[in-house]
Formats: structure tokens, C-alpha cells, sequence
């Protein structure tokens, strides 16, 4: 089975169907929020968009592309342990390294830390869960080092190229997760589908990730590196 095959796959009626409209759905509901919360309070605030405007829009990516791979699994519920433990694993270090990263590029490393493990260790367990214990073990012990590494990473660089490398690891991330995506295409061949849902779950969760994630770059707390 080759990636050609997951390439046709994406503008068929299946689940692989649906990733694209997935990112598509995540992304209209995440600046349509963020439009709206622009009119009515971040407006007022000075030099928004050059204080957070490049690493909200990254971030907003970030959750885009996480929500196809969340979804993906969900329709399935069920992986052999090995391919559970590489599901966990992966949601689960970049769902907390890229919203790390970008949190402590504008927040300090211990928000960013915070932010990134929560994130990570909730949707990698969520995910991993789909094998069992070690796919949950994977998922947190992936959220931890992802969003500690992600937010260490930002402050780290803070005055080495910092968007640049906010460019470089969400490309990357996004490779990753491509990956995964094909991963379960592959393991899933000729799979019946176990639950079907509509997007309400991705504009749901993309509503809930970007006003958390807007709320601690703008209002929330930060290091003193930052104040």
C-alpha cells in the first residue's frame, strides 16, 4: 500500500475523507473566534499583532492539524498495541511541544511547560487509551516531555531566530502527524468503521484550544523574563 493510495484516499467518502475538512472546519472556527474576539477586546490592546500575532497563528495551526489524527482515531477506537502505543506517543508529544512552544515564546517557560503538558498528556491519553495501559503510559510520559521541551525550546531562543524556529517545528510537527495519519490509514485497510460523528467535536474542541490559548499569551500570567 503505497502513499499514493492515502493520497487518493483523501478526497474519497471514508474516514481519510475527512481530514482535510477536518483542518478546514478547525481553522474557520478558530479565526472566526478570534475575529470576533478581536472586535469586541484585543483590539484595545497595544501592539497586539506584533506581540502576539505570529505565535496565535501558529498556534491556531497547531491545533488544525492535530484535530485530523484526534479524529481519525476516534473512528476506529480500537489498535493493536504497538500501532496504540505510536498513536499515544505522537498526539500526545506534538499536542504538547507545538501549543509549549508557542505559549513560552510570549508566557515563560513554566506556563509554556504547563500549557504543553496538560495539552499533551490529555489528548495522548485520550488517544492512547484506544490500546490500552501502554498506550496510555505512552501518551502521558509524551505529553510531559513534549510540552516541557516545547516551551524550553522557545525561551531558550528567545533572541536566536525564535520565529524562525517557530516555522521550523511546525512544519516538522505537521510531517509527523501527516505520518501518523498515513500510519492509520495502513493499519486501518478494509476496517469498519466504529464511530461516526460529524465535526461539532472539532469545532467544540479548536473553539475550547484557541480561547485557552489566547486567554494565557494575553492575559495570563508570565516569568519575569517577560514582564
Amino acid at each position: 500500500m503505497t502513499f499514493k493510495e492515502f493520497r487518493k484516499s483523501l478526497n474519497g467518502e471514508g474516514v481519510e475523507g475527512e481530514l482535510m475538512k477536518t483542518v478546514f472546519i478547525s481553522l474557520m472556527t478558530s479565526f472566526v473566534f478570534l475575529a470576533v474576539l478581536y472586535f469586541v477586546k484585543l483590539k484595545n490592546i497595544p501592539d497586539f499583532f506584533l506581540k502576539y500575532g505570529f505565535y496565535l497563528f501558529f498556534a491556531v495551526l497547531s491545533i488544525a492539524i492535530i484535530m485530523p489524527a484526534v479524529r481519525q482515531v476516534r473512528a476506529f477506537k480500537e489498535f493493536p498495541c504497538m500501532s496504540g502505543m505510536m498513536i499515544g506517543m505522537t498526539i500526545g508529544m506534538i499536542s504538547g511541544f507545538l501549543p509549549g512552544f508557542f505559549v513560552g515564546a510570549t508566557n515563560g517557560m513554566f506556563y509554556g511547560s504547563v500549557f504543553g503538558i496538560a495539552v499533551g498528556i490529555f489528548f495522548g491519553i485520550s488517544n492512547g487509551k484506544c490500546c490500552g495501559v501502554m498506550g496510555v503510559m505512552e501518551g502521558i510520559m509524551a505529553g510531559f516531555m513534549g510540552g516541557l521541551m516545547g516551551a524550553m525550546t522557545a525561551v531558550m531562543m528567545l533572541n536566536d531566530n525564535l520565529k524562525a524556529a517557530g516555522i521550523i517545528v511546525f512544519v516538522i510537527g505537521a510531517i509527523i502527524l501527516s505520518g501518523l495519519n498515513y500510519m492509520i490509514f495502513k493499519e486501518t485497510k478494509g476496517a469498519e468503521r466504529k464511530h461516526k460523528e460529524d465535526q461539532f467535536f472539532t469545532m467544540v474542541w479548536s473553539f475550547i484550544l484557541t480561547g485557552l490559548t489566547t486567554w494565557l499569551m494575553v492575559f495570563g500570567p508570565r516569568s519575569l523574563l517577560f514582564q
